[in-house]
């Protein structure tokens, strides 16, 4: 059993969502989440109401599942970001659960 994570600018929502389906993963949790990337070098701790901050509205996918499905899915995933002309891919993060109930 693996944490699995995924987040997406939100016009890649639904893509996100044939990802998860086409490697049989039919359970997980999403959530709207809002990106920051600061558009210079600035320290933003100095800077905290900075208007060079860029706001993306994204969202974040996560479920609980087993590595042959999320190997599947980070396939997809490659392809998916191989096809899309974006500067915000869609990315992926696996982590080992050491135990759960």
């Amino acid at each position: 059993m693996k944490l699995l994570i995924v987040t997406a600018v939100k016009s890649y929502e639904k893509e996100a969502v044939k990802l998860f389906k086409q490697a049989g993963i039919l359970a997980f949790s999403n959530a709207e989440i809002n990106g920051f990337k600061a558009l210079d070098q600035e320290d933003l701790i100095d800077n905290w109401f900075s208007s060079s901050t860029q706001n993306v509205k994204s969202v974040l996918f996560f479920t609980f599942t087993e590595e042959e499905k999320i190997d599947l899915l980070l396939k997809e995933l490659e392809i998916l970001n191989a096809r899309i002309e974006s500067e915000n891919p869609l990315r992926a993060i696996v982590l080992n659960i050491e135990k759960f109930q």
